[in-house]
Protein backbone atom coordinates (compact mmCIF):
# COMPACT_ATOMS: atom_id res chain seq x y z
CA UNK A 1 0.00 0.00 0.00
CA UNK A 2 1.28 3.22 -1.14
CA UNK A 3 1.30 6.88 -0.05
CA UNK A 4 -1.03 8.91 -2.23
CA UNK A 5 -2.11 12.72 -2.02
CA UNK A 6 -5.17 13.66 -2.87
CA UNK A 7 -5.46 17.30 -4.46
CA UNK A 8 -8.78 19.47 -3.70
CA UNK A 9 -11.05 18.56 -1.04
CA UNK A 10 -14.33 19.02 -2.42
CA UNK A 11 -17.06 16.21 -2.93
CA UNK A 12 -15.26 14.38 -5.54
CA UNK A 13 -11.84 14.49 -4.24
CA UNK A 14 -12.82 13.61 -0.64
CA UNK A 15 -15.12 10.82 -2.02
CA UNK A 16 -12.08 9.50 -4.20
CA UNK A 17 -9.99 9.68 -1.07
CA UNK A 18 -12.84 7.45 0.67
CA UNK A 19 -12.35 4.72 -2.03
CA UNK A 20 -8.40 4.52 -1.87
CA UNK A 21 -8.27 4.61 2.18
CA UNK A 22 -10.82 1.93 1.89
CA UNK A 23 -8.56 0.09 -0.60
CA UNK A 24 -5.78 0.62 2.42
CA UNK A 25 -3.64 3.29 1.41
CA UNK A 26 -2.22 5.94 3.27
CA UNK A 27 -4.03 8.78 2.14
CA UNK A 28 -3.26 13.05 2.62
CA UNK A 29 -6.47 14.91 1.80
CA UNK A 30 -4.68 18.57 1.14
CA UNK A 31 -7.09 21.59 1.05
CA UNK A 32 -6.48 25.27 1.28
CA UNK A 33 -9.07 26.09 4.24
CA UNK A 34 -7.59 25.26 7.46
CA UNK A 35 -11.36 25.25 9.35
CA UNK A 36 -12.46 22.27 6.74
CA UNK A 37 -9.28 20.15 7.12
CA UNK A 38 -9.38 20.06 10.71
CA UNK A 39 -13.00 19.03 10.58
CA UNK A 40 -11.76 16.18 8.61
CA UNK A 41 -9.29 15.21 11.07
CA UNK A 42 -10.95 16.20 14.27
CA UNK A 43 -14.74 15.09 13.30
CA UNK A 44 -14.35 12.72 10.51
CA UNK A 45 -16.53 14.75 8.30
CA UNK A 46 -16.70 17.06 5.10
CA UNK A 47 -19.97 18.79 5.54
CA UNK A 48 -19.58 21.22 3.78
CA UNK A 49 -19.13 18.76 0.23
CA UNK A 50 -20.75 15.51 1.71
CA UNK A 51 -22.96 15.95 4.48
CA UNK A 52 -23.63 12.80 6.88
CA UNK A 53 -20.60 11.20 5.68
CA UNK A 54 -18.45 9.80 8.29
CA UNK A 55 -14.60 9.82 6.51
CA UNK A 56 -12.33 6.42 6.78
CA UNK A 57 -9.29 7.13 9.49
CA UNK A 58 -6.77 6.04 7.07
CA UNK A 59 -7.40 9.82 5.87
CA UNK A 60 -5.58 12.62 6.71
CA UNK A 61 -6.12 16.06 6.38
CA UNK A 62 -3.18 18.85 5.34
CA UNK A 63 -3.55 22.24 4.94
CA UNK A 64 0.29 22.68 3.97
CA UNK A 65 0.97 21.21 0.17
CA UNK A 66 4.33 21.05 0.76
CA UNK A 67 3.44 18.42 3.46
CA UNK A 68 0.96 16.72 2.37
CA UNK A 69 3.61 15.97 -0.76
CA UNK A 70 6.64 14.79 1.13
CA UNK A 71 7.39 11.18 0.74
CA UNK A 72 4.66 10.67 -1.95
CA UNK A 73 4.40 8.38 -4.68
CA UNK A 74 1.34 9.69 -6.39
CA UNK A 75 -0.57 12.69 -6.57
CA UNK A 76 -4.68 12.77 -7.36
CA UNK A 77 -5.33 16.23 -8.65
CA UNK A 78 -8.95 17.00 -8.26
CA UNK A 79 -10.17 21.04 -8.63
CA UNK A 80 -11.74 23.48 -10.81
CA UNK A 81 -10.12 24.19 -14.08
CA UNK A 82 -9.86 27.35 -13.57
CA UNK A 83 -7.86 26.56 -10.55
CA UNK A 84 -5.24 23.83 -12.09
CA UNK A 85 -2.44 25.98 -13.21
CA UNK A 86 -2.30 27.82 -9.83
CA UNK A 87 -2.18 24.49 -8.12
CA UNK A 88 0.20 22.62 -10.40
CA UNK A 89 3.05 25.91 -9.99
CA UNK A 90 2.58 25.47 -6.34
CA UNK A 91 3.11 21.61 -6.65
CA UNK A 92 6.22 22.61 -8.51
CA UNK A 93 7.52 24.72 -6.29
CA UNK A 94 7.59 22.39 -3.18
CA UNK A 95 7.55 18.43 -4.86
CA UNK A 96 10.89 17.40 -4.39
CA UNK A 97 10.90 13.99 -6.77
CA UNK A 98 8.99 12.87 -9.62
CA UNK A 99 5.48 11.94 -8.90
CA UNK A 100 2.51 10.14 -11.20
CA UNK A 101 -0.49 13.11 -11.11
CA UNK A 102 -3.84 11.48 -11.95
CA UNK A 103 -6.25 14.22 -12.52
CA UNK A 104 -9.94 13.42 -12.09
CA UNK A 105 -11.33 17.10 -12.81
CA UNK A 106 -13.31 17.57 -15.99
CA UNK A 107 -13.18 20.86 -18.56
CA UNK A 108 -10.94 22.69 -21.58
CA UNK A 109 -8.92 25.42 -20.67
CA UNK A 110 -11.03 28.81 -22.04
CA UNK A 111 -8.79 30.53 -25.07
CA UNK A 112 -6.34 27.74 -24.84
CA UNK A 113 -8.13 24.90 -25.41
CA UNK A 114 -5.49 22.86 -23.28
CA UNK A 115 -7.19 19.72 -22.19
CA UNK A 116 -5.94 19.05 -18.66
CA UNK A 117 -3.08 16.66 -19.13
CA UNK A 118 -1.90 19.44 -21.41
CA UNK A 119 -1.87 21.42 -18.83
CA UNK A 120 -0.31 19.50 -16.66
CA UNK A 121 2.93 18.59 -18.82
CA UNK A 122 3.08 22.29 -19.14
CA UNK A 123 3.60 23.34 -15.48
CA UNK A 124 5.47 20.24 -14.02
CA UNK A 125 8.70 19.89 -15.53
CA UNK A 126 9.99 16.30 -17.14
CA UNK A 127 11.69 15.35 -13.69
CA UNK A 128 9.15 15.83 -11.20
CA UNK A 129 6.31 13.96 -13.80
CA UNK A 130 6.40 10.34 -14.19
CA UNK A 131 3.08 9.81 -15.95
CA UNK A 132 0.11 11.85 -16.44
CA UNK A 133 -3.51 9.51 -15.89
CA UNK A 134 -7.08 10.55 -15.77
CA UNK A 135 -9.55 9.01 -13.83
CA UNK A 136 -13.38 9.09 -15.19
CA UNK A 137 -16.54 7.94 -15.70
CA UNK A 138 -20.43 8.42 -14.69
CA UNK A 139 -19.74 9.16 -10.76
CA UNK A 140 -21.27 11.23 -8.82
CA UNK A 141 -19.61 11.71 -5.91
CA UNK A 142 -22.21 11.50 -3.26
CA UNK A 143 -23.00 7.87 -4.55
CA UNK A 144 -19.45 6.88 -4.59
CA UNK A 145 -19.06 8.38 -0.48
CA UNK A 146 -22.73 6.08 0.24
CA UNK A 147 -20.13 3.41 -1.59
CA UNK A 148 -22.44 2.69 -4.00
CA UNK A 149 -21.53 0.46 -7.42
CA UNK A 150 -19.73 2.67 -9.67
CA UNK A 151 -17.85 2.16 -13.21
CA UNK A 152 -14.98 4.57 -14.24
CA UNK A 153 -12.23 4.36 -16.42
CA UNK A 154 -8.74 5.03 -16.02
CA UNK A 155 -6.50 6.26 -19.38
CA UNK A 156 -3.06 7.46 -20.14
CA UNK A 157 -0.84 7.28 -22.87
CA UNK A 158 1.26 5.11 -21.16
CA UNK A 159 -0.57 1.86 -20.24
CA UNK A 160 1.22 0.60 -17.48
CA UNK A 161 0.50 3.68 -15.64
CA UNK A 162 -3.26 3.54 -16.52
CA UNK A 163 -3.26 0.34 -15.13
CA UNK A 164 -1.52 1.11 -12.06
CA UNK A 165 -4.25 3.46 -11.03
CA UNK A 166 -6.48 1.04 -12.11
CA UNK A 167 -5.19 -1.24 -9.29
CA UNK A 168 -5.03 1.74 -6.46
CA UNK A 169 -8.89 2.49 -7.03
CA UNK A 170 -10.40 -0.61 -8.01
CA UNK A 171 -12.67 -2.28 -4.82
CA UNK A 172 -14.27 -5.38 -5.91
CA UNK A 173 -17.70 -4.26 -3.57
CA UNK A 174 -18.28 -0.72 -5.27
CA UNK A 175 -15.59 0.84 -7.16
CA UNK A 176 -14.84 -0.78 -10.60
CA UNK A 177 -12.37 0.45 -13.29
CA UNK A 178 -11.46 -0.04 -16.40
CA UNK A 179 -8.31 1.17 -18.93
CA UNK A 180 -7.82 2.75 -21.89
CA UNK A 181 -5.24 4.31 -23.85
CA UNK A 182 -7.13 7.12 -25.77
CA UNK A 183 -6.63 10.11 -23.33
CA UNK A 184 -7.45 12.85 -25.37
CA UNK A 185 -11.20 10.63 -26.21
CA UNK A 186 -11.87 9.99 -22.66
CA UNK A 187 -10.80 13.80 -21.13
CA UNK A 188 -13.22 14.93 -23.80
CA UNK A 189 -15.49 13.06 -22.98
CA UNK A 190 -15.79 14.01 -19.81
CA UNK A 191 -15.50 17.60 -20.19
CA UNK A 192 -17.97 18.21 -23.21
CA UNK A 193 -21.10 15.98 -21.74
CA UNK A 194 -20.95 18.99 -18.61
CA UNK A 195 -22.22 21.57 -22.17
CA UNK A 196 -24.94 18.94 -22.95
CA UNK A 197 -25.87 18.25 -18.99
CA UNK A 198 -26.74 22.49 -18.61
CA UNK A 199 -28.66 22.36 -22.06
CA UNK A 200 -30.48 19.05 -20.43
CA UNK A 201 -31.55 21.22 -17.30
CA UNK A 202 -32.19 23.70 -19.29
CA UNK A 203 -35.02 21.57 -21.11
CA UNK A 204 -36.59 20.39 -17.75
CA UNK A 205 -36.57 23.73 -16.76
CA UNK A 206 -38.66 24.15 -19.51
CA UNK A 207 -40.63 21.79 -19.08
CA UNK A 208 -40.13 20.30 -22.90
CA UNK A 209 -40.74 16.53 -21.54
CA UNK A 210 -38.52 13.55 -22.71
CA UNK A 211 -38.30 13.36 -26.22
CA UNK A 212 -36.97 16.37 -25.97
CA UNK A 213 -34.17 15.35 -23.70
CA UNK A 214 -33.76 12.24 -25.44
CA UNK A 215 -33.08 14.22 -28.59
CA UNK A 216 -30.60 15.80 -26.90
CA UNK A 217 -28.75 13.80 -25.69
CA UNK A 218 -28.13 11.99 -28.71
CA UNK A 219 -27.37 14.79 -31.15
CA UNK A 220 -24.85 16.00 -27.86
CA UNK A 221 -23.11 12.64 -28.24
CA UNK A 222 -22.87 13.29 -32.07
CA UNK A 223 -21.11 16.94 -31.72
CA UNK A 224 -18.94 15.70 -28.86
CA UNK A 225 -17.89 12.65 -31.13
CA UNK A 226 -17.54 14.83 -33.89
CA UNK A 227 -15.32 17.13 -32.35
CA UNK A 228 -13.26 14.52 -30.67
CA UNK A 229 -12.53 12.75 -33.56
CA UNK A 230 -11.38 16.11 -35.16
CA UNK A 231 -9.11 16.23 -31.90
CA UNK A 232 -7.24 12.28 -32.95
CA UNK A 233 -9.64 10.38 -30.12
CA UNK A 234 -11.10 7.02 -31.05
CA UNK A 235 -15.15 7.50 -31.84
CA UNK A 236 -15.71 3.99 -30.27
CA UNK A 237 -13.98 5.89 -26.72
CA UNK A 238 -17.85 8.11 -26.80
CA UNK A 239 -19.94 4.64 -26.67
CA UNK A 240 -18.30 4.11 -23.04
CA UNK A 241 -18.39 5.12 -20.06
CA UNK A 242 -16.56 8.16 -19.97
CA UNK A 243 -18.55 9.38 -23.44
CA UNK A 244 -22.73 8.12 -23.14
CA UNK A 245 -22.02 7.18 -19.75
CA UNK A 246 -21.67 9.81 -18.37
CA UNK A 247 -23.28 11.76 -20.54
CA UNK A 248 -26.63 9.73 -19.23
CA UNK A 249 -25.79 9.99 -15.28
CA UNK A 250 -25.29 13.69 -15.90
CA UNK A 251 -28.17 15.08 -18.12
CA UNK A 252 -30.66 12.95 -15.48
CA UNK A 253 -29.51 13.06 -12.33
CA UNK A 254 -30.16 15.75 -9.55
CA UNK A 255 -26.96 15.18 -8.26
CA UNK A 256 -25.50 17.22 -11.37
CA UNK A 257 -24.62 20.47 -10.78
CA UNK A 258 -24.29 20.95 -14.39
CA UNK A 259 -28.25 19.78 -14.81
CA UNK A 260 -29.55 22.00 -11.98
CA UNK A 261 -27.87 25.00 -13.48
CA UNK A 262 -29.61 24.12 -16.43
CA UNK A 263 -32.68 23.68 -15.00
CA UNK A 264 -32.88 26.93 -12.86
CA UNK A 265 -31.56 29.12 -16.15
CA UNK A 266 -34.81 26.96 -17.89
CA UNK A 267 -37.05 28.43 -15.47
CA UNK A 268 -35.96 32.26 -15.81
CA UNK A 269 -32.67 32.90 -13.53
CA UNK A 270 -29.92 34.79 -14.55
CA UNK A 271 -26.51 33.14 -14.95
CA UNK A 272 -25.23 35.76 -12.78
CA UNK A 273 -27.58 34.31 -9.77
CA UNK A 274 -27.61 30.55 -10.21
CA UNK A 275 -23.94 30.93 -10.81
CA UNK A 276 -24.05 31.97 -6.79
CA UNK A 277 -26.87 29.95 -5.46
CA UNK A 278 -24.93 26.77 -6.09
CA UNK A 279 -22.39 27.09 -3.95
CA UNK A 280 -19.34 24.76 -5.96
CA UNK A 281 -18.14 25.06 -9.66
CA UNK A 282 -20.44 24.52 -12.30
CA UNK A 283 -17.28 23.38 -15.02
CA UNK A 284 -20.03 23.57 -17.82
CA UNK A 285 -20.52 27.16 -17.89
CA UNK A 286 -16.15 27.79 -18.78
CA UNK A 287 -16.47 24.43 -20.46
CA UNK A 288 -19.28 25.33 -23.00
CA UNK A 289 -16.89 29.06 -23.51
CA UNK A 290 -14.17 26.25 -24.60
CA UNK A 291 -15.75 24.20 -26.54
CA UNK A 292 -17.34 27.16 -28.76
CA UNK A 293 -13.76 28.48 -29.40
CA UNK A 294 -12.18 24.99 -30.08
CA UNK A 295 -14.82 24.16 -32.62
CA UNK A 296 -14.77 27.08 -34.28
CA UNK A 297 -10.81 27.41 -34.71
CA UNK A 298 -10.56 24.12 -36.12
CA UNK A 299 -14.02 24.07 -38.40
CA UNK A 300 -16.20 21.65 -36.64
CA UNK A 301 -19.90 21.98 -36.62
CA UNK A 302 -21.41 21.84 -32.80
CA UNK A 303 -24.88 23.65 -33.01
CA UNK A 304 -25.74 22.24 -29.11
CA UNK A 305 -23.10 24.28 -28.05
CA UNK A 306 -23.40 27.33 -30.13
CA UNK A 307 -26.81 27.56 -28.96
CA UNK A 308 -25.54 27.07 -24.77
CA UNK A 309 -22.71 30.01 -25.56
CA UNK A 310 -25.19 32.05 -27.19
CA UNK A 311 -27.32 32.01 -23.75
CA UNK A 312 -24.69 31.96 -21.75
CA UNK A 313 -22.61 34.48 -23.04
CA UNK A 314 -25.02 36.92 -25.19
CA UNK A 315 -28.27 36.94 -23.23
CA UNK A 316 -30.28 34.86 -25.77
CA UNK A 317 -33.42 33.80 -24.97
CA UNK A 318 -33.41 30.04 -23.98
CA UNK A 319 -37.13 29.15 -26.27
CA UNK A 320 -35.07 31.35 -29.44
CA UNK A 321 -32.09 29.27 -28.93
CA UNK A 322 -34.16 26.04 -28.88
CA UNK A 323 -35.93 27.47 -31.96
CA UNK A 324 -32.83 27.98 -33.31
CA UNK A 325 -32.07 24.33 -33.22
CA UNK A 326 -35.26 23.37 -34.31
CA UNK A 327 -35.45 25.43 -37.37
CA UNK A 328 -31.48 24.18 -38.71
CA UNK A 329 -31.76 22.90 -42.30
CA UNK A 330 -32.97 19.66 -42.97
CA UNK A 331 -30.52 17.11 -42.74
CA UNK A 332 -30.19 13.37 -42.94
CA UNK A 333 -29.41 11.51 -39.85
CA UNK A 334 -26.28 9.70 -40.77
CA UNK A 335 -24.59 12.16 -42.82
CA UNK A 336 -22.41 12.94 -40.38
CA UNK A 337 -21.35 9.52 -39.28
CA UNK A 338 -18.94 9.11 -42.48
CA UNK A 339 -17.19 11.89 -41.76
CA UNK A 340 -16.65 10.64 -37.89
CA UNK A 341 -14.02 7.77 -39.40
CA UNK A 342 -11.83 9.79 -41.93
Amino acid sequence: MGKITVVGAGSWGTALAMVLADNGHEVRLWGAREEQMDEVNQSRTNHKYLPGITLPIGITAYVSLEEALQGTEHVLLVVPTKAIREVLANMRTVLKHAVTVTHASKGIEPDTSKRISEMIEEELPVHLLRDVVVLSGPSHAEEVALRQPTTVTSASKNMEAAEAVQDLFMNNEYFRVYTNPDIIGVELGGALKNIIALAAGMTDGLCFGDNAKAALMTRGLAEIARLGRAMGADPLTFAGLTGMGDLIVTCTSVHSRNWRAGNLLGKGHSLEDVLESMGMVVEGVRTTKAAYQLADKIGVDMPITAALYEVLFHGKDVKEAVGSLMGRVRKHEVEAVPNLYK
